[in-house]
């Protein structure tokens, strides 16, 4: 009896999981063909990424890339400023961190050194940033749909999207 009753409180959880990554799979295909598409060139896809307290300015991939491939960095800001520079929290004009989530086109270069988070304790890789572009305010899900962000600690990150092998997988059973 209670094996029963184990299994029928699994299944709707197993297969809405699977139902989850199957939907997940499917925008992430999606995503990537878009991707493949982008010109190439000498320049970078910036997504914004912002948690209080910290200093990393968000992940960045070379056009054509997966976001899979994508790095958390610090931005060197000694030629540009970042786009929402200016006064940080707690004070009242504070704009620090509002683009969350917007996507850049960003020109520059890898510093080839590293800069030190404090809130994270990791070091992070340093670029300095010639020109921003805004290409989106609300571009998305950042690594895949189902994500969930945090003000806590770094939710988002490459190592959260499902393999090519686990998605090639789930596809089939639908």
């Amino acid at each position: 009896m209670f094996r029963r009753l184990t299994y029928a409180l699994l299944l709707p959880m197993l297969l809405c999981q699977c139902s989850q990554l199957q939907s997940d799979c499917a925008a992430l295909a999606e995503r990537e063909a878009q991707i493949a598409a982008e010109p190439k060139g000498d320049y970078y896809i910036g997504r914004r990424y912002h948690i209080p307290y910290t200093r990393f300015w968000g992940y960045l991939r070379k056009p054509g890339e997966s976001w899979r491939t994508a790095k958390l960095v610090m931005m060197d800001e000694s030629v540009v400023h970042t786009p929402d520079r200016g006064p940080e929290p707690p004070l009242k004009n504070a704009v620090y961190g509002t683009d969350q989530n917007a996507e850049y086109i960003i020109r520059g270069s890898y510093t080839g050194r590293e800069a030190y988070d404090s809130a994270t304790d990791k070091p992070y890789p340093l670029f300095r940033a010639t020109s921003y572009e805004l290409r989106s305010r609300k571009p998305g899900f950042l690594f895949k749909p189902s994500e969930k962000y945090s003000e806590e600690f770094v939710t988002l990150m490459p190592e959260i999207m499902p393999t090519p092998e686990v998605c090639a997988e789930a596809l089939k059973k639908q």
